[in-house]
């Protein structure tokens, strides 16, 4: 167990679960959930942060302001978990394809 993450029974309800949403058409979830099961397979644990929000605009000194909290682990896969939960949502599907990149990034940073 790593943050958290029983990884072998998340692998396992991941696995299964992507079999009933490739039965349902929903090539969006399906690819999230294999990239998810896949990534907890391949380091044992949950390393991708919750995608960053666009840039606040910082009206009196008009710069950027970013949000450094970087939230990773547990947190951040009970997220993508909420995003799947309601995937018809418009920025719920933007999100997810958010979490796609970011797992595409991990794996050829690592």
């Amino acid at each position: 167990m790593r943050n958290g993450i029983i990884t072998n029974t998340l692998i396992n309800d991941l696995k299964e679960l992507r079999t009933y949403v490739v039965d349902e058409g929903q090539p969006l979830l399906a690819k999230v959930i294999r990239l998810t099961f896949e990534h907890v397979e391949e380091y044992q644990s949950f390393n991708i942060a919750i995608p960053e929000d666009d840039p606040i605009e910082d009206d009196e000194e008009n710069q950027e302001v970013r949000v450094e909290d970087e939230v990773t682990g547990q947190e951040s896969l009970a997220y993508l978990l909420s995003l799947m939960e309601d995937h018809t949502n418009k920025v719920n599907e933007i999100e997810l394809r958010d979490y796609i990149e970011a797992f595409t990034e991990y794996a050829e940073e690592n």
